[in-house]
């Protein structure tokens, strides 16, 4: 069961970029969350998902040299989730579809990747832990970095907009 939850049910496996395959992943699930509880929903599973993988992960990885194997992408998961938060909460404070603000999907997804590729200050300092934190942990600060990027760019958009 490790296995299942760190690779997504094998999207882990999918070459090349499996971290991008396991972020493109969250997109339809983050939207399926959203549609059943709105952005609470969505930000409630992903400390629960977290905390699964982050689990998932000390096993798979416990005694193997590689201590961030590229098939491990709950981690990606759960940083793209939080680069959502600012879309997801957006659209449930408009009460429109989070569809609408496709924009702020796109955004998130591409700055998201971009954080977790070049593994800018935090990122680079997280990746380099060992175990678990040091898989868990550059994801999640990306994804609040992108977050971050995400709601300063759709304040500005709104602002030129109205």
């Amino acid at each position: 069961m490790t296995k299942a939850i760190t690779t997504l049910f094998g999207i882990g496996h999918l070459r090349p970029a499996p971290g991008t395959w396991g972020s493109l992943a969250a997109l339809p699930l983050a939207y399926g969350l959203h549609l059943l509880g709105g952005f609470w929903l969505i930000f409630a599973a992903t400390f629960v998902v977290a905390a699964l993988g982050w689990w998932a992960t000390g096993v798979e990885t416990a005694g193997k040299p590689d201590h961030d194997p590229s098939e491990i992408v709950i981690d990606e998961l759960v940083g793209q989730w939080i680069a959502l938060w600012p879309v997801s909460f957006g659209a449930m404070f408009a009460n429109v579809d989070m569809l609408r603000l496709w924009p702020g999907i796109l955004t998130a997804f591409v700055v998201f990747r971009l954080f977790d590729i070049l593994k800018p200050g935090p990122v680079g300092w997280a990746d380099r832990m060992e175990g678990p934190a040091g898989v868990m942990l550059d994801d999640i600060i990306a994804g609040w970095l992108s977050a971050l990027v995400v709601a300063v760019l759709g304040a500005v958009a709104h602002l030129v907009l109205i």
